[in-house]
Formats: structure tokens, C-alpha cells, sequence
């Protein structure tokens, strides 16, 4: 019988860009002795189409069992009814995991649901808030919780200087749809700082080497702790044996069919396109970068999702198809770490989101950066400037990033000298990124000082 050091429950925010890092998390906790139990909830588990995890999985329930936030009337109405749902839900979890000998020890939450740390001081539990975006973008978020700066900034051209880091424009902060829900959005990043100071360890899916400066600056407010980067093992240090997948995913991926095509494709030829799980193009946008694409005359994989297929343009897939030089293939998901690695992609045109930018940082992939909303525009700032290993397609006064810009950006990263640089630069920052999660690395020894210290509260 397996006697574990510890018991985690892991609590993340049910959707799939926070869900792979906390999982990958826990596999590094499972290998050194800790029982992991995640906390997914019901309307979560029932979109899975691949649930393959060696870790345990308990149901909770936000309150809305068959749709999740698309079943709720707002986003406001979601996060209440979640928390108060969740709270109750998650105290039975915790209740039942007390009985076979093994009592959770500690919570480890991701701090959209900030509510977790009273569930977890009711039960006399240790707790961990886990950010799963950058350190940087939470920084601003801090920032923005003590009245320091607002969002969206009110001057188009305003910099923005904050403890930290670099000095960024008004265009590189984050980001949110001009809607009613944008408002309760912010509030609730914003509120991810309103009880930091009750917690015992905050995790961050970043690595030091990334991040030096501003860590350095968070370090100084609360006990901050870098533990990524949150990829499969196999893509790093291969510590965790056949850890080459996260193993919960909302979409099926078209595996033999991407790896197929690349297989027969030059290397470094490829440009490969994702724009992630939620990210919705405007059809204008998605049309520009169709011709784009088509126009740089290179070989390009590009993900675009079925709820997504309908904006393309008429007759583009069936056009591809008959196009005897094969340059150009389509599909609906795809591994996208096996892609990443494949010896014949030569760059990733990405919206940035902080999963696909810390996974082409540990594959050393250059980057072409197409920030939609949120903190992508962050991340692109720090991919273009900070990390040098990409460019930015600029968009133009009506939002839309424009086919010759799309063009040039792809020129610039596969043939020119500057390309050359960013090829370099992002080789440094893969090794560093596999140092970091090696042993002795700096995240490595976050996470054993994280387990020492659960194991003389458990």
C-alpha cells in the first residue's frame, strides 16, 4: 500500500487553458510522493472527449451542471452561484477524502475562485493560490487592486510604468471585449488579490529565469514560488516516464492527420496557426488571414476550430485541397506539443495566450504574436521585446491585422536576418526553461521546498 507524504486537493477555474496547468502540477506532486485529488466540476467532465490522467478526479458542482457559465444568464450570475454551489460542494469533497486514511492537508486553488480559502480555514487546511498566468500580467492586476492603475487606460498613448517591470504602452496591457460582462470580468481578476495575504504559498506558472525582475519585485508582497513551466515532462526534463500529453481535453485532436502531413513537409517549413480553445476571429480578420497565409507561399497548419469554420472564405478549404504543391492544411484541433516539436515547423503564429507561449518557449519555436484579448497582449509585448524570440502582427485603426502585414511578419521570421536572432534566442530560452524544471533547477527546488513544507503540516 502507497503512504503518501501529503494530500493536495487541487481546485481549478473549470476551463481548459486553466485546467492543463494545475494538472501537470499535480503529476509533478504525485512523483514526489503527494496524493493528488482535483476537484473538477460536473458541467467540466462532461465535455471531456479524452480523460486519460494518472491523477484522481472528484466531481464538484458550480451550480450549473449540464451547460457551466453557458448554461448561466451572465457571467456575474455564474461566479455567484459558483461560489456558493462550489463552497458547499467542495467542504462535502473534502469531508469524504477524510475517511480512508489519507485526510487532505492542503488546497491548492486557482484564485479566480477566490472563496476556496475559506473553505479551506474552516477545515484547518493549508492553502495555495495558483496563477496560471504570467507573472507579469498578475502583476498588473495587482497593480489595478490597489488603485494604482486603471483599465483600460484612458489615454490611447499612456505608458505605463510599474515596480518591476519594463515600461509598456497602453497596447500592451490587458485586455477585455467592450461588453456589460467586461466590468465583472476585471473585478473578478482584480479580487484573485482580495485575501493573498490569508494564504500560505503563491504559485506561479512561470520560471525565475523568465521573470527575474518582477518575481524579485511579487516576492517582496507574498511568498511567491515559480513552478513551470506546467508542460508534459517528456517535452523537458523526461523525469515523469510517458508524460507526454495532459490527459483532459475538451477537444478531440486530429493527431494521425497533422503528423502525417507534417511528416512529409520540409524542415522548418512550416508555419503553424492556433489561436487556442476560445479565442473567436471576426470574419473580416479570419479572412485577411486566410489570404495571408496563402499568400506568404509557405507551407502552414492551421487550427481553426468547427464552431470557426464557417468565417473562412468561400471555397478555401476545397481550393486547398486541389492545390497540387500540398502547401496548406486545415483542421479542427491537433496535438499541439507534438506539433510544436515537429522538426518541420518553422514558426507559430499564436493569439498568445500564456499555455501555447510558454509551450513554444519550451520547444523553442519562434513566434509570430497575434494577441486578441485578455493577457495576450502582455505575453506578445514580452515575446517581441523582453524574451526577444517573435514578432507582432500589428493590427490597423479598425482592429484587423491585415494580410500584407501577415505576410511580412512570416517573411521576417522565416528568411531574414532578424528571423536568425529570434531562432537564437528562443534555443536560449528553451534550455533554460528545461534547467528550470530539472533537479536542482529553480523550479524544481520550489516544488521540494513546497512538499518539505506540506509534510510537516500533514
Amino acid at each position: 500500500m502507497t503512504t503518501h507524504k501529503a494530500h493536495c486537493l487541487i481546485l481549478p477555474y473549470p476551463a481548459q487553458g486553466h485546467i492543463n496547468p494545475m494538472l501537470q502540477f499535480s503529476k509533478r506532486l504525485q512523483s514526489k510522493g503527494v496524493k493528488i485529488t482535483i476537484a473538477a466540476t460536473k458541467s467540466f467532465l462532461k465535455n471531456m472527449q479524452e480523460l486519460s490522467t494518472p491523477v484522481s478526479i472528484e466531481a464538484i458542482s458550480d451550480g450549473y451542471d449540464d451547460g457551466g457559465i453557458y448554461q448561466a444568464e451572465s457571467f456575474a450570475a455564474y461566479i455567484t452561484r459558483f461560489k456558493e454551489v462550489g463552497s458547499d460542494t467542495l467542504s462535502q469533497l473534502i469531508e469524504t477524502l477524510t475517511t480512508p486514511g489519507c485526510p487532505v492537508s492542503c488546497i491548492v486553488y486557482d484564485p479566480f475562485l477566490p472563496w476556496a480559502v475559506q473553505v479551506a480555514k474552516k477545515f484547518g487546511l493549508a492553502s495555495a493560490a495558483f496563477f496560471t498566468q504570467s507573472c507579469t500580467v498578475d502583476n498588473i492586476y495587482y497593480h489595478v487592486h490597489k488603485g494604482v492603475l486603471k483599465l483600460p487606460p484612458t489615454d490611447v498613448d499612456e505608458e505605463i510604468s510599474i515596480p518591476g517591470l519594463v515600461t509598456i504602452e497602453s497596447s500592451d496591457v490587458p485586455t477585455f471585449e467592450i461588453n456589460p460582462e467586461s466590468a465583472r470580468i476585471l473585478e473578478m481578476l482584480v479580487n484573485q488579490f482580495s485575501n493573498l495575504d490569508k494564504v500560505d504559498w503563491v504559485l506561479i506558472n512561470s520560471f525565475y529565469e523568465l521573470e527575474k525582475e518582477v518575481i524579485d519585485w511579487m516576492a517582496r508582497i507574498y511568498p511567491i514560488k515559480t513552478i513551470g513551466p506546467t508542460i508534459p515532462s517528456m517535452y523537458l526534463d523526461k523525469r515523469l516516464p510517458n508524460d507526454k500529453e495532459y490527459g483532459l481535453s475538451v477537444f478531440k485532436p486530429m493527431t494521425d492527420a497533422c503528423l502525417n502531413w507534417l511528416n512529409h513537409q520540409p524542415v522548418s517549413s512550416v508555419i503553424y496557426v492556433s489561436f487556442g480553445s476560445l479565442a473567436k476571429l471576426e470574419p473580416e480578420q479570419m479572412e485577411e488571414l486566410a489570404w495571408g497565409l496563402r499568400n506568404s507561399n509557405k507551407n502552414f497548419l492551421w487550427v481553426v476550430r468547427s464552431n470557426e469554420e464557417s468565417k473562412l472564405p468561400k471555397n478555401y478549404l476545397e481550393e486547398l485541397k486541389l492545390a497540387s504543391e500540398n502547401k496548406g492544411l486545415v483542421v479542427s484541433w491537433c496535438p499541439q506539443l507534438q506539433v510544436l516539436e515537429h522538426k518541420s515547423i518553422g514558426c507559430f503564429l499564436t493569439h498568445c495566450g500564456w499555455n501555447s507561449t510558454l509551450e513554444a518557449i519550451s520547444l523553442g519555436v519562434p513566434m509570430i504574436v497575434m494577441p486578441q484579448w485578455s493577457d495576450q497582449p502582455t505575453n506578445a509585448k514580452l515575446v517581441k521585446d523582453i524574451w526577444e524570440m517573435g514578432v507582432r502582427a500589428k493590427q490597423d485603426e479598425k482592429g484587423i491585422v491585415r494580410r500584407e502585414v501577415i505576410e511580412e511578419c512570416i517573411k521576417i521570421v522565416m528568411e531574414e536576418e532578424k528571423g536568425k536572432l529570434i531562432k537564437e534566442n528562443a534555443k536560449k530560452w528553451k534550455e533554460l526553461a528545461k534547467n528550470a524544471v530539472e533537479e536542482g533547477g529553480s523550479s524544481d527546488r520550489n516544488i521540494e521546498e513546497f512538499v518539505s513544507k506540506l509534510v510537516t503540516i500533514s
